[in-house]
């Protein structure tokens, strides 16, 4: 599995990250607008993803995000900003929770999100370790 399904926060102290953001409910806007809202985050060890429900944008559809398009997260404005454009959300397969671990399918929808737009920055979520260096 590549990168792009590890979790990444910015922090300016590492050490702050401590738990698991609930981040259901979220607003969830892609680099050239709105797409929905977070129904659940995953944030399990090298395949972190958020399920996105796109509402009447794409008809409903679910869409699973890989963590690594998470570009940052406004607590605040209870948002989560991607680093993807719109399209790359409408191509990715629909959700399947009973796929979400089949390697063929999340090789799928890695294919629908560009890598160079990787948003990977050291710590995580649940671990200051966790995450890539730069």
């Amino acid at each position: 599995m590549s990168d792009i399904w590890i979790w990444t926060v910015w922090t300016e102290e590492p050490s702050a990250v401590e738990s698991r953001p609930d981040l259901g409910g979220y607003r969830v806007e892609a680099s050239d607008g709105h797409i929905g809202e977070v129904d659940e985050a995953v944030f399990d060890q090298g395949s972190g993803r958020l399920i996105v429900d796109t509402g009447f944008w794409i008809f409903g559809k679910r869409r699973m995000i890989p963590a690594g398009m998470v570009e940052r997260i406004d607590d605040d404005a209870r948002t989560v900003h991607l680093s993807c454009p719109k399209s790359a959300v409408r191509d990715a397969p629909d959700y399947e929770p009973e796929r979400a671990e089949d390697p063929e399918h999340r090789r799928a929808v890695e294919g629908a999100f560009d890598p160079s737009r990787y948003a990977g920055m050291t710590g995580d979520p649940i671990g200051p370790e966790a995450g890539p260096s730069r």
